[in-house]
């Protein structure tokens, strides 16, 4: 009867090694799930640069269509409402992080102010496709 008892009561809870595979498997699966989630916030925050991007160098080709020069900078689109206001940059939190290219002058018209062309991410980070965000 004794060894009876002893034996419900072993069979009760879990051993240490169960008990350590548990907790290894839980860690585990943890850190694939917090790896996905970084990869698909990093993603997200590509895919705002790249609609960023492409809407502000439209807006830009847009003023130069309507105006015949290149906007002085950034603020003259938002000035002229080509676009609201300058968007954030999502890769370094900012609006003033923006770099901008700056256009060549018209040989034909050589009164003409220069403007900026062309906008990229002042970010100096890498891309997971292995780029930088400033070279897009």
């Amino acid at each position: 009867m004794l060894r009876a008892l002893r034996q419900r009561r072993s069979q009760r809870g879990f051993t240490i090694i169960e008990m350590l595979v548990i907790m290894t498997l839980i860690v585990v699966l943890a850190s694939m799930g917090m790896t996905q989630y970084r990869n698909s916030v990093t993603r997200a925050e590509e895919a705002v640069l790249k609609e960023n991007l492409f809407r502000m160098n439209d807006a830009i080709d847009q003023y130069y269509a309507d105006k015949n020069q290149w906007p002085a900078d950034l603020a003259d689109l938002a000035a002229s409402g080509y676009i609201r206001e300058i968007p954030i940059d999502p890769m370094t939190k900012s609006k003033d992080s923006w770099t901008t290219t700056q256009a060549e002058p018209d040989p034909n018209n050589p009164a003409s102010q220069t403007g900026i062309y062309a906008v990229k991410s002042g970010s100096d980070r890498v891309a997971l496709d292995g780029t930088r965000y400033a070279d897009w």
